[in-house]
């Protein structure tokens, strides 16, 4: 385990470990959890009280990444560390549920902490993905012990995570329903179950309800969770942990991707924390979800130590000047070759708050900064159900995340594209990206009215050889209105970006209806159960911008 931890530098102790503890959740239901800890003297002894404590609860089971990642070499570098398995997972009792059995099994386990005689107080937590999530709610009531906060890639909000745009995150629901069920039970079942995902997604929209068939009938919550389109349903009420930001008390360290699927999370995480007044610092690299703990592991365990040392030792020579680190893509270091380490520390984030800067659609598929004079359509594209626009990279959880070659994608003809001319000198984007398309909307006869439809944009990078790199992009579902009715204005957030364009490149919008098993496809009609729709056709209307930040 220690070996899989590689680059990063190993601590001064040797490490012990007593497995299989049986901690009381919230209700009494045994929570099966690992020690891991310091040896003080170098023997085979208990460790004395002189550590601090990091907790992790983890649905995902307690050994391999778990032990690999926190448990040996934070031990290794004077912590306790506790994981555990949440309840109905890696053994322990109950049932599993998304959200609702989180914040009081945290409460809990802080409270049998107290009783051991090797806790002296001082606790902070730390884990990924679900596992910040888990750290979120027992920051809902923070317990006076906890000091401090390592949350990497970590969401606080299931229901924006499953809908947010209006549409359902199919693939990346998928994903994360058969990782919570079965990687916990081990790595043959979690194989299984992965390989029985991919073959049903690659027909997944010739299913009239995808996610009431295949993984997700097997998972109960699951397939409810998904069904539940509605953040003001009752049914997920208590789901979202963002009050925990609001308490200015426990120093917050967020880690982040510019690729990851929790990246707007993250980065409201990162707002919520700053108004409250809330110590934070972020971290935010080039990574994807799983890349974050493998390529990226040495820069994020190094700002995760520095962060407990300091608020857990007092020791703050490790911390960073400035609160915000970000990792700029592209050509990051202006020598035009797209080398260069890319980091920039920054004093906020987003860096300027100024108004975005428009860069208008014109016929013909040309992007420019003026705006486009006349009345006719700036373009138009096909979606059919039958055959939808297939997702490439992006920040998904299965292979081929992150960026990748669109050129093949962007020929088909269900694929519009809207490109900038040959910049003459280096353009930077740093902070939040949107498209402001106003479209109208035609389906074949006899569709119903009132149909949803997927607007789909996706900044790119084109270099000086046509290849097409995706930067950031986002998906919102509306109801577009005809022709006779007059165009609709729809905003897209494509989230955020730090990212430089080199001279010679050119900056491309790219536009469907659709990004096919990433999001479930929009259904035919207000009551039509759900069965996806006959084609549409999108129009574009002048006025339609990318709007970069300033």
């Amino acid at each position: 385990m220690r070996a899989m931890a590689r680059k990063v530098p190993a601590g001064p102790y040797r490490v012990g470990c007593e497995t299989g503890l049986s901690v009381p959740g919230g209700d009494g239901a045994p929570l099966v959890t690992d020690h891991y800890f310091p040896r003080a003297d170098g023997e085979f002894s208990r460790p004395s009280g002189e550590f601090p404590t990091v907790l992790v609860r983890s649905p995902y089971g307690r050994g391999v990444p778990w032990a690999s990642l926190y448990g040996i070499p934070l031990a290794e570098h004077g912590f306790h560390v506790v994981i555990q398995s949440c309840r109905g997972t890696g053994g322990s009792g109950g049932a599993f549920h998304l959200w609702r059995n989180e914040a009081a099994d945290g409460r809990a386990t802080v409270a049998w902490l107290r009783q051991q005689p090797w806790f002296n107080g001082a606790l902070g937590t730390i884990g990924a993905s679900y596992l910040g999530y888990t750290q979120w709610a027992l920051g809902l009531e923070p317990p006076p012990e906890l000091r401090a906060m390592v949350v990497q890639v970590g969401l606080h909000d299931p229901h924006a995570y499953f809908h947010a745009g209006g549409a359902v995150h199919l693939e990346n629901a998928l994903v994360s329903g058969v990782g919570l069920a079965y990687q916990h039970q081990g790595w043959w079942p979690f194989l299984r179950a992965a390989l029985r995902l991919r073959r049903w997604l690659s027909g997944a929209h010739r299913e009239p309800v995808p996610y009431a068939s295949g993984p997700a009938a097997e998972l109960p919550w699951l397939a409810e969770a998904l069904g539940r389109t509605d953040g003001s349903d009752p049914y997920w009420r208590g789901a979202s942990t963002e009050a925990a930001a609001e308490h200015p008390a426990v120093p917050t360290c967020l880690i982040a991707g510019w690729q990851d699927v929790f990246l707007d999370q993250n980065l409201a995480q990162y707002r919520r924390l700053r108004r409250a007044g809330r110590e934070t610092a972020l971290l935010v690299g080039p990574w994807t979800h799983h890349s974050v703990l493998q390529q990226g592991w040495p820069e994020v365990f190094t700002e995760s130590l520095a962060w407990l040392r300091a608020h857990l030792y007092g020791e703050r020579a490790g911390l960073r000047p400035t609160p915000v680190r970000v990792h700029v893509g592209g050509d990051a270091n202006g020598n035009g070759d797209g080398t260069g380490d890319g980091w920039r520390d920054l004093a906020e984030w987003p860096p300027s708050a100024g108004a975005g800067e428009p860069w208008y659609l014109h016929p013909g598929g040309r992007l420019e900064r003026r705006r486009a004079g006349g009345t006719g359509p700036m373009g138009e594209f096909r979606h059919d159900p039958a055959e939808p626009t297939p997702s490439l990279g992006g920040p998904v959880l299965s292979g081929g995340a992150g960026r990748r070659d669109n050129r093949a994608l962007e020929a088909r003809p269900d694929v519009l594209t809207f490109t900038g001319p040959v910049l003459t000198e280096p353009l930077e984007v740093l902070g939040p990206v949107a498209a402001r398309m106003r479209v109208t909307a035609a389906g074949a006869e006899g569709a119903p009215a009132g149909r949803p439809v997927d607007v789909f944009a996706r900044l790119c990078d084109v270099d000086g050889r046509g290849r097409s790199v995706n930067v950031c992009d986002g998906l919102v579902r509306v109801v577009a209105p005809d022709g006779a009715a007059g165009p609709l204005e729809v905003v897209v957030p494509m989230s955020a970006a730090a990212h430089r364009f080199a001279a010679g490149h050119r900056v491309r919008l790219q536009l469907s209806g659709g990004a096919f098993p990433r999001y479930a496809l929009p259904a035919g009609g207000p009551d039509d159960d759900g069965v996806p729709g006959a084609p549409v056709r999108v129009t574009l209307h002048p006025g339609s911008a990318l709007d970069l930040p300033a």
